[in-house]
Parts: structure tokens; C-alpha cells; sequence
């Protein structure tokens, strides 16, 4: 079955602690992962999206596969080891009330991911491929199989975006530059926080380093400001879009979110800043809920995203 986008990575179990870990309490298990997250955002909005990776032959990958399935994400190709766990995420709150993330996800099934594992889901056809920086960081395996998916993609013509999302625990600076770079010829839409973009091009300030992307060949880049909002990029025209104001419960997934309602804008064939306006509606909308997906809307939600604070959806 042909999807209209394809995610390739790691999706892992996650424990959420209410307090310190070290002091036990309550906590509640989830799933978490970046291409996993705008897999499920993209299907609540209506669209078909298939997630292929590696998960153990165990309880957590049973637990990863029932919300992705249960979510309406394609998982006809997802690979299971029995020689390796699925991966592990705790997050817990540390004094100060500040959140942390510890990962259990070196030799986790996903960190020997193959281009051959992943080659059929590629094969199985997709409008687009969406990409992120961390499925590269787990390893020489997944880097080659993102690069070469990314390479099959550009050449049966699909579109393919790259969420750079650095995760400095996994690997340093200096590292995803290394590995993300060459894989700009093959990406149509680049998405980056404003701190992100020297890890992809050289250049002084962010003027620079947009002019060097589009000269590179990525078509549309788009600079995500948290609080700020968001910025859009085109060989012909570039504009801001503020964020949509919001009690924060969470910012975890936010920016799979914000990712997700841009894809989903360039599905349904809005103009750049529609799609824009949308990726800020579900990052809004992400960090309004706990949780790294559990927030997101449906389309049939997504009028009441747009009402003015305090009004009600009649």
C-alpha cells in the first residue's frame, strides 16, 4: 500500500516520572520517538502514514506496535529481533522542576538497523519520506540506511524532509554535521531549530546559512523558534509566523508536532504560509498536553485550534 509519508526510525517505550527517579513514586509508560510522533500526528490529520523500524521481540516493541496500529500507522514493515531489546526511554523531573531524559538505547534493536530492513517499506512507494537527525546518531547501520532511503526517495521523485532535532546525548556537534550534511542534495524541505542550521551549512548567521541551503538545492527551510514562533524559507519569498500563545504543560514533542502540521499543510496542498500556520497550531497544541503525542488533533479538531483564547467550539 502506497503511503503518503514515510518515517524511518526508532520508537522506544517510555517511563514519565512525576518527581526525582531516584525517589520512586508515580509514573506513567508511554511510547515516545520522533518519526513515530509525526507517523501518528500525520494519520489523526486524515493522512496515510506508514513507520518502519526495529523493535524487540518483547513486551515494550508489543506496546510500540499496538499504539502505532491502534493510531492508524502503517506497520507492515516495522523489523523484530529476538537478540536485542526494543529501546528506553525514563524521563523524570530533576530539583529545580527542570526535565531530563535518560536513554537506554545502545544496543537496542534499533541501532542496528539496515538499509536491506528498510528498503522495502521505500520500495512499498510514498509522496514523501520524512527523515530526522536521530535515527543517524544510533549508528553506522541506520546512518547508511537513512542516507541510501533518502537517495532511493529523491530518485522515484518523492519529496523527502529532514527535522535535523540534534539530540546532544547521542552524539556531538561535530558528528551530525559529519553525517547530515551530505545528505542535502536528496532533502526538498529542511527543518531546524535557529540553532541548528550550522550543523548542516557554513555560513555567518542564519541569512548565510538559509542562502547556502537554498543554493544546495533544498527547496523550502523552515527555522522553528519555540516561543517565537517559526520562519519559512523559498528561492523567492521568506516570512515569520508567531506562536500561538498557550498554557505549556509539556514541551516534549512539540516539535514532531509542529513538523507534522507542516507536512500535512504540504499534503493538503496549502500555500507556504498555511502550512506554516498549521505546524504552529499542532506545536501549540502538543505543548497544551502532557505527553509527546497523546495531545495531538484530529482534523475534525483542528477548527477548534484556530478559535481566539477563551472561545468556545459551538
Amino acid at each position: 500500500m502506497r503511503a503518503d509519508v514515510l518515517t524511518i526510525g526508532e520508537a522506544m517505550v517510555t517511563v514519565r516520572c512525576a518527581g526525582p527517579l531516584r525517589l520512586g513514586g508515580d509514573s506513567r509508560v508511554s511510547t515516545a520517538g520522533a518519526e513515530a510522533n509525526v507517523a501518528i500526528a500525520l494519520s489523526r490529520l486524515g493522512h496515510t502514514a506508514r513507520w518502519t523500524g526495529a523493535l524487540g521481540d518483547d513486551e515494550p516493541g508489543e506496546l510500540v506496535l499496538r499504539t502505532l496500529r491502534a493510531e492508524g500507522v502503517l506497520t507492515d514493515h516495522v523489523v523484530r529481533r529476538t537478540d536485542a531489546p526494543t529501546g528506553l526511554l525514563l524521563r523524570d523531573v530533576a530539583a529545580g522542576g527542570r526535565a531530563r531524559v535518560h536513554y537506554y538505547r545502545r544496543d537496542s534493536a534499533a541501532s542496528t538497523l539496515t538499509w536491506d530492513e528498510v528498503r522495502p517499506a521505500v520500495d512499498a512507494g510514498q509522496a514523501g519520506l520524512h527523515l530526522t537527525g536521530i535515527t543517524p546518531a544510533l549508528g553506522p547501520a541506520p546512518l547508511e540506511a537513512v542516507a541510501a532511503a533518502a537517495r532511493q526517495a529523491h530518485r522515484s521523485g518523492a519529496w523527502v524532509s529532514l527535522d535535523v532535532n540534534h539530540r546532544s546525548l547521542l552524539w556531538s556537534r561535530e558528528a551530525a554535521a559529519r553525517a547530515l550534511r551530505p545528505l542535502l542534495p536528496y532533502v526538498t524541505v529542511l527543518i531546524a531549530s535557529d540553532d541548528e542550521l550550522d550543523l548542516v551549512v557554513d555560513g555567518d548567521g542564519e541569512r548565510d546559512r538559509v542562502a547556502a541551503l537554498l543554493d544546495a538545492g533544498v527547496e523550502e527551510v523552515v527555522v522553528k523558534r519555540g516561543a517565537a514562533g517559526a520562519s519559512y524559507h523559498d528561492a523567492r519569498t521568506s516570512f515569520d509566523v508567531p506562536a500561538r500563545r498557550v498554557p505549556v504543560v509539556d514541551v516534549v514533542g512539540a516539535g514532531d508536532a509542529f513538523t507534522a502540521g507542516y507536512l500535512s499543510g504540504r499534503l493538503d496542498g496549502l500555500d507556504a504560509y498555511g502550512r506554516l500556520e498549521r505546524a504552529t497550531l499542532l506545536g501549540a497544541a502538543s505543548v497544551a498536553c502532557a505527553g509527546d503525542w497523546e495531545g495531538l488533533p484530529t482534523r475534525a479538531e483542528l477548527p477548534s485550534l484556530d478559535l481566539p483564547e477563551g472561545e468556545t467550539l459551538r
